[in-house]
This record gives C-alpha cells, structure tokens and sequence, in this order.
C-alpha cells in the first residue's frame, strides 16, 4: 500500500500484522509515530525514505505504546539523529526501568531494544505534530501505556492497537492484569464519544465505520469475559502466528519444544487449557495448515499472513 497523506504533510504507512503501521510528518525536522519491528528495520528505512524522509534528520518519535511492533526502530533512529522519544508516563516508566516483562518482550521471547524516552505524556495532554494537534486519550487494556491521539479540528482518530477494524488485540491478561479486559472496554467506551471521521489503526487500513468497529470489539470483549477458553485459543492463535512471522521460517519438528520454553506458551494453556500443551499445539497448527494460515515444506512452517 502506498503511503497516504491524511493532513498536509502527514503520512500514513499501512504494515501488516507484525508490523506496526507508520506515520511520518515530512519536514526539515520530521516526526514519526511508531517505529514497527528492529528485525524488520530494513523495510521500516525504505518506506519512510521513500517519502524523502532522512532518518538522521528525525527530531521526534511518538509511540502510542512500548510493545516490540511499535518502537522496534527507536533505538536505531536515535543513535543516527539524536531524537527526542516521547510515550505516556506509564511506558516512560517501563523504559526508563528497562522492565522487558511489563512491555511484553521477554513474555512473548520477543526481540526489542531500549532507547531513551524524554518525555512522559499524559491523558489530555495536547501534542503538536509539525502544524497539527493531537489530544493524547490514555486507553489501557491492551498495554498498560496505550494511547490514541485525536484530532478535534480533522476529527481523525489514530487508534494504534486499542480499536481495529474487524478484531480485537491480543489481550495478555497475565501481564496486563485480571481487569485488563474491563479497561480495555472502558477505553472503547472513551473513543466511542469522540467525534470521528476516520481512524488509522496500528495494524491494518484506514476505516470510517466506527461505531461499528466499536461495538464489534465490545462484543468480542463481552464474549471473552464469560468464555474465557475463547479469550484462550484468541491468545494462542494470534502469538504463534506472530511467532512464525518473527522468525520468517520456524523447524516443524523443533517448534513446540521451543514454544514450551517461553513463559506465554505455558502459561496460557496452563491458565485456560488445564497444561494440555501438546493438544492445544496440534490443534492449533492444524487448524492453521487447513485454513492456509500456515504452509508446510522441508520440514519448515512459514505464514500467509503479511508482516
């Protein structure tokens, strides 16, 4: 997808699903927000060059949370400009701690490096990027740091992982907290009095249906609270698939053996499976082979799914 202009100036980059999207703000001293994944960094340069965008001249970076998919290249970019980094006060926090379990990377064997944030933001702070202002609305559930900016005057909602589309994200209750699905309703119920035109989500495209894009991730959660082998095989699904992306490539015969030596793994079927590892594995990746999610050769699993 070719990068699109949503305000004078201001760039949004579709990625996929390992990949967080980007935005940039082109100008002598650029912005960006979100920085996607550092395995991936090659691709992350290519398409913000592309914009004629010199990475050395960045004077900023906004992340909307501290996960591995959205500040991957924000220790690179840093050591090149010497940028400011800017996040909620919560995930300044995580960083300035160097706590790689609140920001999930040691949970998930994620890879993920630290940088120095230099400013903490808060709820209702008013943000400038380049000529444009954004309210920073905190809204946990998803990660304990999360926000989404809005623009008032453009009513444009850049809803990073708190509101998708179709979907929910990951809800990793073991890290975030036995009311990390109560939040995460709570913060839709936020967005859901906004007046928006368009949201630009942190993984997928563009789309003006909100209140609909609402109401199906309150039902998802509504449907996770009372059946929680759902809010399971959602976790499950979506982690080993992110799994196989991280790696490009993973060895069939290996793979369960290595998923058993991460804590999420574990833990997950432990919590919403009775520790039926094996089961829960199998299932899962047949699941994936039958529906072309993943794809079977030489001993290798690779994903469909775009990174």
């Amino acid at each position: 997808m070719s990068a699109i202009e949503i305000l004078k100036n201001l760039f949004f980059i579709e990625r996929g699903y390992l990949n967080a999207n980007h935005f940039v703000y082109r100008s002598d001293e650029p912005i960006l927000i979100d920085t996607a994944y550092v395995s991936d960094f090659k691709e992350t340069e290519r398409l913000i060059t592309g914009l004629g965008t010199d990475l050395s001249t960045v004077r900023l970076i906004i992340n909307t949370h501290c996960h591995c998919d959205h500040i991957g290249g924000n220790k690179i970019i840093q050591e090149r400009s010497g940028c400011d980094v800017w996040l909620h006060k919560i995930g300044k926090h995580f960083i300035d701690t160097r706590d790689n379990w609140a920001t999930w990377w040691k949970y998930y064997d994620q890879e993920a490096d630290f940088f120095t944030c230099s400013k903490a933001l808060e709820d209702g702070d008013t943000i400038p990027v380049g000529l444009h202002e954004f309210r920073v609305i905190h809204t946990p559930g998803h990660a304990a740091d999360a926000i989404a900016l809005y623009s008032r005057k453009e009513k444009i909602l850049i809803s990073s992982d708190t509101l998708w589309e179709n979907d929910l994200p990951v809800m990793t209750m073991r890290v975030e907290g036995s009311r990390a699905l109560f939040s995460m309703y709570d913060s839709l119920e936020r967005l859901e009095s906004l007046d928006v035109r368009v949201v630009f989500p942190g993984h997928g495209k563009p789309f003006t249906r909100v209140n609909e894009a609402i109401l199906t991730a309150k039902g998802k959660i509504k449907k996770y609270m009372n059946n929680k082998e759902a809010l399971g095989m959602d976790l499950l699904k979506k982690i080993i698939v992110y799994t196989v992306l991280m790696h490009k490539a993973v060895d069939e015969n290996d793979f369960f053996r290595q998923l058993m030596k991460t804590y999420w793994f574990k833990e997950t079927v432990d919590l919403y499976f009775n520790g039926e590892y094996k089961a829960k594995y199998h299932e899962t990746i047949n699941g994936f082979l039958q529906r072309n999610i993943l794809s079977r050769s030489q001993g290798k699993l690779t994903t469909n799914v775009k990174a």
